[in-house]
């Protein structure tokens, strides 16, 4: 089903940011106000915005060109380094008229305390508008779709939307649409469109909440008014809508854990579209949309969906075990969540095994480790290393992080990737490694990739 992503290409537009996360501890309220001290221990740096349905595309293995304009700061300069070392390719423009758009949220017991917004709302207008459409009309020549990613600070502000739109129909081209404001003209003809609740609200003038008559009604009115052929509406905890030639289906949320809804919304319409884009029927595409989105509701920040996390997810699916789904992460997606878990003086076992098939004594050895401290990792290889090593060994990497998520004792299943053993523990800084699932595996890990954290064996 998602196997060719790899073979899409995808052009994004839009208002592109940095995301910066600063994550703490609390422990005092300041002298100075009432206010909470929060001590930094950790800092991350990523794409908001555009950049973040680019990137979520990238992760889900799609080729993405990102077209919007930065400012030639440092801010601008760190951007520009992201998105190079995730093999976006920069079609940016730099202006050094404006300030690169930056949201630093702080981030304590699993929660945004504050979010500082850098910005300056301006009109690109006709200064930047010829010169994207002509690097644009140029790049989507060998493109399957084009999403529009509007977040109102300009990029898209003016008349563009609809200049795009325009010129993705004379190609044959999908136009995929993230909307903002109240001015849906510019999206006219666009082929899908991806309000929120409150989006669908705004536009048509009517509260909706969580009335499906009238969500149906305004959904089918916008559709007709502006020409567009599907409505994807997202609808929170109440999952989604999608409203087009056919009829409307409603799609039931999946999400058991939410930490953090930011960005997912460029979940949805980067997943969508290229599974829409590689050939996926449109309403299988929104369900696996609906389903990426709840796995990025259970991560913190604005993290991309990766497409092992979606194949694990989709394989849950089908089995009907998606209750353990936010479980399962890769090395990169649950780093911010393991800051998070320290910063709370959380104390983390990490172990590793093949668990194919799993024995009642691994399950044990799983259990006892869990008491050990307060969450446990498992580590599971990719299925080359572990072969290689164990021919006759038949072991499937996804197939055991559904059954191994299941069980109450595992808090998350990691699935490695090649990552070299020292950056794993370096991410990880566990108090704990327990060995004793597996010989071999075992093994592999020395004292110096570990670092100072304790060894126990069963």
């Amino acid at each position: 089903m998602l196997q060719n992503f790899s073979k899409t290409k995808i052009v994004v537009v839009g208002d592109v940011m940095l995301d910066v996360y600063f994550t703490g501890e609390v422990n005092r309220i300041s002298p100075e106000a009432p206010v909470p001290v929060v001590k930094i221990c950790h800092k991350s740096f990523t794409l908001g915005g555009a950049g973040n349905v680019a990137l979520n595309l990238v992760k889900l293995g799609c080729k993405v060109s990102l077209f919007g304009v930065r400012g030639a700061d440092v801010s601008g300069e760190l951007m520009a380094t992201i998105i190079k070392d995730n093999s976006i390719k920069d079609c940016l423009i730099v202006d050094t008229s404006h300030i690169t758009t930056v949201k630093t949220r702080i981030i304590a017991a699993r929660q945004q305390l504050i979010r500082l917004d850098e910005e300056e709302i301006w009109d690109c207008g006709e200064k930047y508008k010829q010169q994207l459409l002509k690097n644009i009309e140029e790049e989507i020549k060998d493109a399957d779709g084009v999403i529009l990613s509007d977040y109102a600070k300009g990029v898209l502000i003016s008349d563009l939307s609809q200049s795009i739109i325009n010129l993705c129909k004379l190609n044959n081209k999908l136009v995929f649409v993230d909307p903002k404001r109240k001015n849906w003209q510019r999206y006219s003809n666009a082929d899908f469109i991806t309000p929120n609740i409150a989006e669908l609200e705004e536009i048509s003038g009517t509260k909706i909440g969580d009335d499906e008559d009238k969500l149906l009604k305004e959904a089918y009115k916008i559709r007709q008014l502006y020409g567009i052929r599907y409505v994807l509406v997202t609808r929170g905890p109440k999952g989604m809508c999608l409203v087009g030639p056919q009829g409307h289906t409603f799609i039931m949320s999946v999400a058991k854990e939410v930490f953090d809804v930011t960005g997912a919304g460029d979940t949805v319409i980067a997943t969508f579209a290229v599974a829409v884009c590689s050939g996926v029927p449109i309403n299988i595409s929104a369900e696996i949309s609906n389903l990426a989105a709840g796995i990025v509701v259970g991560k913190l920040g604005s993290q991309p969906i990766t497409i092992m996390e979606l194949e694990s997810a989709w394989k849950n699916k089908e089995k009907g075990l998606l209750a353990s789904s936010h479980k399962i992460l890769t090395l990169h997606s649950a780093e911010i969540l393991i800051q998070t878990w320290k910063v709370l003086g959380e104390k983390i076992v990490v172990t590793q095994g093949v668990f194919s098939p799993i024995k009642h004594s691994q399950v044990r050895n799983l259990i006892r480790a869990r008491e050990l401290g307060d969450k446990l990792i498992v580590l599971l290889y990719p299925e080359e290393i572990v072969k290689k090593q164990k021919a006759a060994v038949e072991y499937h990497q996804k197939d055991t992080a559904d059954i191994l998520s299941s069980l109450e004792c595992v808090d998350l299943v990691i699935l490695l990737n090649n990552e070299p053993l020292d950056l794993v523990f370096k991410t990880l800084k566990p108090d704990i490694l327990v060995k004793g699932n597996d010989d071999f595996l075992d093994n592999l890990i020395t004292d110096e990739q570990v670092g100072n954290c304790i060894i126990e064996k069963f």
